[in-house]
């Protein structure tokens, strides 16, 4: 156990871990935002630079048999549930080794032995599936809880409303993570919502909604903490808001025009990995070199996964409608 103020199940050591994983995912977003440039990944991709908190955080605290649905932003989620970054960059290079063998790309990777139910393309979209992922674990009486991440953008969507009122009304075990990353596309959240706090909506739900920041992993495990442990006493949803920031634009086509560099700076200057790095040596969990070493580490596992994503077979003609159901 550790000595900090986080749940009882995350040690030291896991500490440690999540470190890692977040450098993990940043260096997976970065390498994916160079081959985009170089139009070696084709298609479109959403990047969470600046957002690896709200992911590592979150799913720190689940188990395999957990679920989770995703988002067009989703390659954090992705990785924080257990899925490998080199069946992830496969996938994005269109080859049969991935996990969708190359047929899903950057939007749509889902890894169901690890209980990821998949990302989604559609705002709101993975919101309806995941209350129907709960819905299953109460009708059959299963003992896992569903987590549901979305953008501020979605909460506007009447598949929000619909999804998290149904939940409220059959306490189902869901958690409704809002990743607010201040903007919708090229809009700000303050110009989309009246309210300060989209976590004030829970009200209207009748369950409880927290507000917390995104860019903190020890706040994202501990509320998160709480809300798992609602769920599995048959208590209902959640609704947490993790207030965060992303660096990159809407997808690789934004220029960014809309948002401030002094903007950028200030929000840059909370970056999560940064934040952990220092407690974590403030706290003599490790130091300067074991941190410097844990970042060369995951740096060498997203380079292991370019390597095998470029050695991996393109789809043959033949494999063109094969999992194709329609």
């Amino acid at each position: 156990m550790s000595k900090l103020n986080v749940p009882d199940k995350i040690t030291n050591e896991k500490l440690v871990e999540l470190y890692k994983q977040m450098w993990t995912i940043r260096f997976f977003e970065e390498k994916v935002d160079q081959f985009f440039a170089k139009g070696k990944i084709h298609g479109t991709t959403h990047l969470a630079v600046g957002q690896e908190a709200s992911a590592a955080g979150v799913c720190a605290l689940l188990e395999k048999e957990d679920k989770i649905t995703s988002t067009h932003r989703g390659h954090g989620h992705c990785i924080a549930k257990g899925a490998t970054p080199d069946k992830m960059m496969a996938e994005l290079f269109g080859r049969t080794t991935g996990y969708c063998k190359g047929k899903g790309g950057s939007m749509h990777i889902a890894d169901v032995e690890m209980g990821n139910l998949g990302a989604n393309g559609i705002v709101g979209g993975g919101i309806p599936l995941a209350v129907g992922s709960a819905l299953t674990a109460s009708m059959k009486k299963l003992n896992y809880v569903t987590v549901c991440f979305f953008g501020d953008g979605a909460t506007n969507e009447g598949s929000f409303h619909e999804a998290v009122n149904l939940a409220a009304v059959w306490n189902l075990p869901v958690i409704f993570v809002c990743e607010n990353n201040q903007y919708g596309m090229s809009g700000p959240v303050k110009e989309m919502v009246k309210i300060e706090d989209i976590a004030t909506r829970a009200k209207s739900y009748g369950i409880p909604g927290v507000v917390a920041d995104g860019n903190d992993l020890i706040e994202m495990m501990n509320v998160t903490n709480d809300a798992l442990e609602r769920a599995k006493n048959g208590e209902g949803p959640t609704l947490i808001e993790a207030k965060t920031y992303r660096w990159k634009g809407h997808s690789k086509s934004d220029a960014k025009k809309y948002r401030t560099r002094d903007e950028e700076t200030e929000w840059k200057e909370k970056d999560p990995i940064k934040r952990l790095k220092e407690l974590l040596i403030s706290e003599s969990i490790i130091t300067e070199e074991q941190a410097e070493s844990l970042r060369k580490d995951a740096l060498k596992e997203i380079e292991d996964a370019v390597a095998f994503a470029e050695e991996g077979p393109m789809p043959t003609k033949g494999d063109l409608l094969t999992d194709v159901f329609a």
